[in-house]
């Protein structure tokens, strides 16, 4: 599993909701938030993601790219994206590789976790508990800094 004060493996690529390939050595010089969840169009996967869409706007203001990652397919991501105006980036990790890579993977599901990856890709901060109703409120308060 990686841990904070670790260098991310940026020789990783998954599909976007799109199609598109993303190289995440393409993304070193921004600071990231990765979170992993379970499965698109799931009560709480849902939750979650609509509190990063909500507050899309203040993670661009500070330079903060969100990119959410499951096992779940292409066609599956661009589904769960339009039915809630998602405008962040959904990864497929089909095998899940990267989720291995990471630490998310428990046997063949998907761990709900998060990793905020500084711009020199070092892991800043690793949430192991993520509660979906607060997950986006603890970030913005801990990472982005803003009172709540």
């Amino acid at each position: 599993m990686l841990k904070e004060g670790e260098i991310v493996p940026n020789n990783m690529e998954l599909p976007d909701q799109d199609g598109n390939i993303v190289k995440l050595d393409d993304l070193k010089g921004q600071k990231l938030i990765i979170y992993f969840y379970p499965k698109d169009l799931t009560p709480g996967c849902t939750t979650e993601a609509k509190n990063f869409q909500g507050n899309l706007d203040t993670y661009v203001k500070k330079d903060v790219k969100i990119i959410g990652i499951s096992k779940d397919s292409v066609a599956s991501h661009r589904k769960f994206a339009d039915k809630y105006g998602l405008k962040f980036t959904l990864l497929s990790d089909k095998d899940g590789k990267v989720a291995k890579i990471f630490g998310a993977l428990d046997g063949e599901s998907v761990k709900r976790r998060t990793w905020v990856i500084s711009e020199d890709w070092k892991i800043e901060k690793f949430y192991d508990k993520v509660s979906p109703a607060t997950h986006n409120e603890e970030l913005c308060t801990e990472i982005l800094k803003i009172p709540r």
